[in-house]
Order: C-alpha cells, then structure tokens, then sequence
C-alpha cells in the first residue's frame, strides 16, 4: 500500500484559489476578467493601491440603486478588516485583504455590501469567498472621480477629532511602521515614487494592452532608453489585475519631485514607441525575453 504524504500547514491563499476554482466550476466554468477593475476611473491608481502602496484612501460613490452613497476605499485596514461601518457613519473598504476569489472587483464589492445596510460601528471581520454577483462595476456611480491621498499613518481610518483607547493607538502605531514612504506623481497617472532603505524606486501602473507594452519597452530598452530619468535603471517589471507596473531604481538620493519633468518626457517616448507596429528585431526580442523572464506576476 502506498504510503501517504504527510500533509503541512494550509495555506490560507493556496485554499482560496482552490476553492475559487471549484466555485467557478460549479458555476459553469466563468472565469473572472483578466483586467480585474477596468471600466473604473481610475483603473491604474486601483491596481496600485491594491499591490504597491502601503498606506492611502480614496473617495468613490455608489450608485442609486445601492444608495447613493459616499464610501472611502483604502489600501488597508488595520487587523485586515475587509470593510468597516465607523461610528460617524462612514464606510471604509480595504483592496488589500486575505481573502480572494481571483477578481479582486467581486471580493471588494461584496465586502462593501455587506456593510452597507450595518449598524454604525459595525466591523467586517471576516468575508466568505463570494459566489458571482455585482462586481464593483455594478456597484459605483463611474461619473465619480478617484483620486488617491497617500498617508504617512493609518490615523485617516479613525473619525475626526476621535479620542481612540491606548489599544488602538498602539494597533495602529505598530501597522504604522510598515509604511515605505510614498509618493504619487502628479505630472501622470497611476506612477508612485517610493523609498525603501537607502534606494528609490519609480512604481508605474499601466494601462496599455500587456503585450504591446511589453514590445514598447523591449524597444526602448534595445536603444538604452528606457531610463526614466538620469541615472534610473529599468529593471523588470510585474504583473497585477491585468495590468503591467514597469519599475525603476533611481538614482541615489532622488526625490519625487525631481520625476516631475522627466516621467511624461518618459511617457511621449513610450507613446512613440507603442505606435510602432514592425515586428521586433533580434536586439528587441531578446530585451523582451529578459524583461519577461523577470517579471513577476502578484495575486
């Protein structure tokens, strides 16, 4: 008889896939869309609130048939609570959480219908893999704008002028100092500088098609100009919800502020080299291998 392997501790991740895939099965086989928030304003800054900034809200609405009613979205919440009904009566929902069903869009939504028609107070601790249904698409007014404020503390999840317990002070301290300082450009969309120790990166969320993307920067990289800036190196680049987040390593010591200029002269470069259509050339191919063979892809 066959021994059995010994089986290891579960991974919580691994177990939601799994059962994602059983539901989506179950359910005729619909898989989720490979662009998880397109359609929404904003699509580039979602992604990147959900994968590489650490600490920032936004403002979003929904629509009549849910309300109408203004909600703060949030890079995450402090206990990795999917979603929260404060006592002022604000609602908060977190794109950084546990649970998932491989469409980020139907797991936010359904925390934030969850929390809706709760009590003022009310805390969502734990959200159940959702099964098909509205997705945030369905659920937010697309006329409203989204625009992202980056924080230094999570103290923007407490009501104002709020005297918060001693507890939750040191809760919230102690996520605090995860935060990477960050910073979003204003010159374009959806590009965030960070700092991470001693070094600087630029963090630039996308929302060309993936494979002509990836063929404008091979371009750019086989002619040496794929530095976003003097002294910015390109070094790969990952995939997140359908979209590509190209990364640099700046310059020692460069701030935000100093991408300002340089990100959109970057940008009509890009532009330029999108608008090719001739097959890549061997120098070009082999620069897309390895900026493919790096690329790695998040959740």
């Amino acid at each position: 008889m066959a021994k059995r392997k010994k089986q290891g501790p579960v991974n919580e991740k691994v177990a939601a896939r799994r059962a994602a895939r059983k539901a989506a099965k179950a359910s005729g086989g619909a898989l989720a869309p490979r662009r998880s928030f397109e359609g929404l304003p904003g699509e580039a800054d979602w992604v990147a609130m959900r994968e590489v900034v650490p600490a920032a809200s936004a403002t979003a609405r929904t629509t009549a048939e849910y309300g109408s009613r203004d909600i703060t979205v949030v890079t995450v919440l402090p206990g990795l609570l999917p979603a929260m009904h404060r006592e002022d009566g604000q609602i908060l929902v977190a794109l950084q959480n546990v649970t998932s069903s491989g469409d980020p869009s139907r797991d936010v939504a359904a925390a934030l219908l969850q929390v809706l028609d709760s009590e003022p107070g009310t805390s969502l601790t734990h959200l159940d893999l959702p099964g098909p249904g509205p997705r945030l698409q369905d659920v937010l007014d697309l006329d409203a704008p989204f625009e992202v404020t980056l924080h230094e503390t999570f103290d923007f999840v407490l009501p104002p002028d709020s005297d918060p317990s001693p507890e939750v002070n040191d809760a919230l301290e102690e996520f605090a100092g995860a935060i990477v300082p960050t910073v979003k450009l204003s010159s374009v969309d959806g590009a965030y500088w960070c700092r991470m120790g001693a070094r600087e990166f630029l963090r630039w969320s996308r929302t060309e098609d993936e494979e002509q993307l990836l063929d404008a920067l091979a371009r750019l990289h086989a002619e040496r100009r794929s530095a976003v800036d003097d002294g910015a190196r390109f070094i790969g680049a990952f995939r997140s919800c359908g979209l590509v987040v190209p990364v640099w390593e700046l310059e020692p010591g460069t701030e935000a502020e100093e991408l300002e200029k340089p990100a959109p002269q970057f940008e009509a470069r890009l532009a330029e080299a999108l608008a090719v259509t001739d097959p890549l050339n061997a120098e070009e191919r082999r620069a897309r291998a390895g900026i493919v063979s790096r690329q790695v892809t998040l959740r």
